[in-house]
């Protein structure tokens, strides 16, 4: 099983987190589909509130694979057109929790909510967009009234359907989740550039050790 160690692999998995959430919001707004290995994690990661190492917010670090991949190509500058929006996401993500970190009020509402949220996923809902659901409300009613929103971009036809919307929604916040957890964790946005190097090794590092099992 992969294991990380270090301050920087820790940073890197939590940032993992919020790529890994871009992508599938990428993904979902253009194409319509999404992998569901990686959208559980994703969603189940806003019920984990207590946790010793930053893979058990993704139930080990195999759940933020996807991420680690998408973070290693967007550290390495391989960035094609068609990854543009997921970059763009990823900093969205990362400026909307700045916001967020600084509105206690709401954060306790956020907390309150998910906690109901969960409590009705583990005992009356059996799908993952029974879950959603929930979940985009509380995004709807909480981080949707700041001045700054992120924008989506993708097919009218995609973003219009009520499910996909809701799917959206939840990972923007699960994004947000991840966000938190690199903040805490002594991530910053100023500090990409400079630890840009070892970041990109620590995710590389963990995804050849996922591969390996």
């Amino acid at each position: 099983m992969a294991k990380s160690s270090g301050k920087i692999e820790q940073q890197a998995i939590a940032l993992a987190g919020v790529a890994q959430v871009a992508r599938m919001v990428d993904q979902i707004s253009k194409s319509g589909s999404y992998p569901v290995d990686f959208l559980e994690p994703s969603v189940n990661s806003l019920f984990v509130f207590d946790m010793n190492k930053a893979e058990d917010l993704f139930g080990g670090i195999g759940g933020v694979k996807l991420g680690l991949q998408n973070l290693s190509s967007i550290l390495a500058s391989r960035q094609a057109p068609e990854t543009r929006d997921v970059v763009r996401y990823v900093f969205s993500i990362l400026h909307l929790e700045r916001q967020f970190a600084t509105n206690a009020s709401m954060q306790a509402v956020v907390r309150s909510r998910l906690e109901h949220a969960s409590f009705k996923s583990e005992h009356f809902s059996g799908h993952v967009h029974d879950v959603c659901h929930s979940v985009s409300a509380i995004y709807q009613d909480t981080l949707s009234t700041f001045r700054f929103r992120i924008k989506v971009n993708g097919s009218a036809n995609h973003l219009q359907n009520s499910q996909n919307a809701d799917i959206i929604r939840t990972l923007l916040l699960a994004g947000i989740r991840s966000a938190f957890l690199w903040r805490q964790l002594g991530g910053r946005r100023w500090k990409l550039l400079m630890q840009r190097k070892q970041l990109l090794e620590a995710s590389q590092r963990l995804s050849r050790t996922l591969e390996l099992v």
